[in-house]
């Protein structure tokens, strides 16, 4: 029940924000929220292994206060002498909410799966800060604290929905992790790379970025980037995403009209730690042994409109642990509103 309630406030505040200030063309010193929604059954029909996940991230409009904290933070490093000084660094507060559930691939077994993946849930609040230099560079720090277990509600939220759709309700969350509180504290870094030259009058750019974690949750290294193709690419730094995946941007400024680009992207990621294959970190639990190298491939759409911007990214990512037969393919839906 979790992300339908958490949709329906939702879209109530971005229908009661577009009837108070109108679809006139905001500035880029505004509240932002994005709704954000992956599951395997887009593009796999699966329902497997990371098998939904839903976020909800809401931005502060630039202030100077956290402006002049990240100023200060090593790896915001600041680049103000710029000629354009709207290419100064403006800094957001940041806040989220999300849940990820995680199954076997059979679950239609009661029975504890030893050569497959835990059932397990993970539901977290995010703290952090988001700072953009122009269109030229992005940087988010951001600290989550939550849950993994029976208390995440992932059980709840999935037997919900497949009830309500029809489906075969998986059988085995008795053999799910142990409650357990987590945090993990994130950092991330984009720069994107203007080309002067057009292909077929469009616009394209390239998006390198790096980053990791470190938590009880998640640990890891990551490193990747995504090539653009489209109109007014200088809008954003990419789709939203919701982690462990290519990050890309719930920012994105406002402009009158219709803008789109299609993109794909890579990402190769060193991970030391996932809870959701190694098991509870503090008691015994269900454990798979992991990959230590992960591979992403993504690609999508994305199309804005003034204030809305909605996305569609489909993703392949390499196989996480040893036991794992194949690949897994799913989707995953933003969509985002610039007050």
């Amino acid at each position: 029940m979790l992300p339908m309630r958490l949709l329906i406030i939702s879209l109530i505040i971005i229908a009661y924000s577009a009837i108070w200030t109108g679809l006139s063309c905001a500035d880029d010193s505004d509240y932002l929220i994005s709704v954000q929604f992956e599951n395997d059954f887009f593009g796999g029909g699966t329902d497997k292994h990371f098998t939904h996940g839903t976020r909800i991230e809401a931005l502060s409009k630039p202030i100077k206060l956290i402006s002049d904290a990240a100023d200060k933070l090593p790896w915001f490093s600041s680049e103000r002498a710029m000629k354009n000084s709207n290419d100064a660094l403006k800094a957001r507060a940041s806040l989220s909410i999300g849940q990820n559930i995680y199954t076997p691939e059979e679950t239609f077994t009661k029975q504890l799966l030893l050569e497959d993946r835990p059932y397990a849930g993970w539901l977290y609040l995010g703290f952090g800060i988001v700072a953009n230099q122009g269109s030229n560079r992005y940087d988010k720090i951001q600290l989550e604290i939550g849950i993994v277990g029976p208390y995440s509600f992932a059980e709840d939220v999935q037997t919900f929905w497949h009830s309500l759709l029809g489906l075969q309700e998986p059988r085995g969350w008795d053999n799910q992790l142990h409650n357990e509180l987590g945090a993990v504290l994130y950092y991330e870094q984009a720069r994107r790379f203007d080309q002067t030259d057009t292909v077929f009058d469009l616009e394209w750019d390239i998006i390198p970025h790096f980053g990791g974690c470190i938590g009880t949750v998640f640990t890891y290294a990551v490193g990747g980037f995504i090539v653009r193709l489209g109109s007014h690419l200088d809008e954003d730094f990419g789709p939203p995403r919701i982690r462990p995946s290519l990050p890309g941007s719930t920012y994105f400024r406002p402009r009158k009209g219709f803008s789109w680009y299609f993109f794909a992207g890579l990402e190769g990621k060193a991970v030391l730690r996932n809870i959701f294959l190694d098991g509870n970190t503090f008691t015994d639990s269900h454990s798979v042994d992991k990959k230590l190298f992960v591979g992403d491939l993504q690609a999508g759409v994305s199309v804005q409109w003034d204030r809305f911007r909605i996305s569609y990214t489909q993703i392949f990512r390499t196989r996480e642990f040893e036991q794992q037969d194949r690949a897994d393919i799913f989707g995953s839906l933003s969509l985002s509103y610039h007050f």
